[in-house]
């Protein structure tokens, strides 16, 4: 089975990774994020504007604007945004209210054993924060720099 998370969750987790690699009080803008990791800044736009409305980052407008994270990386619970960000966690066609079609749902019990699972991976993600995430902090910043002079 491939179980992917979606590339707008992966993208929301690395604003908030190479927001949280900026010194306090530093900001960024999209056009830098969508630099350093190559993504269109139309869908990046997306992503920051419903990290702002999660509570995660902070945008301010005008001359000296920018983005920024809203709350401490010890506080952003990778579990938490993972649940947020990805549409759908309906790993089988039997996980969805509607639309379910299978046959074997009344007696299968592989939806069970695979609700088991995706609850296990996300209390994982749980345990985590965007700061354990950061503990190779100087390692990321250099590579960010690398990526932006470069």
């Amino acid at each position: 089975m491939d179980m992917q998370l979606t590339s707008y969750t992966e993208y929301a987790l690395r604003v908030l990774l190479f927001l949280g690699t900026l010194d306090e009080g530093e900001k960024t803008n999209i056009k830098e994020i969508s630099t350093i990791f190559s993504l269109s800044e139309h869908h990046l736009s997306k992503i920051v504007h419903e990290l702002g409305k999660l509570g995660y980052i902070e945008t301010i407008r005008g001359r000296n604007g920018g983005i920024r994270l809203a709350k401490r990386p010890e506080e952003i619970i990778v579990g938490a945004v993972v649940r947020e960000t990805e549409d759908n966690l309906s790993l089988v066609e039997c996980f969805a209210s509607h639309g379910n079609e299978c046959i074997l749902t009344p007696a299968c019990r592989l939806r069970f054993v695979l609700r088991e699972a995706l609850e296990a991976f996300l209390r994982v993600l749980d345990t985590y924060t965007i700061a354990d995430l950061l503990e190779n902090r100087t390692s990321l910043r250099a590579l960010l720099k690398e990526q932006r002079d470069g």
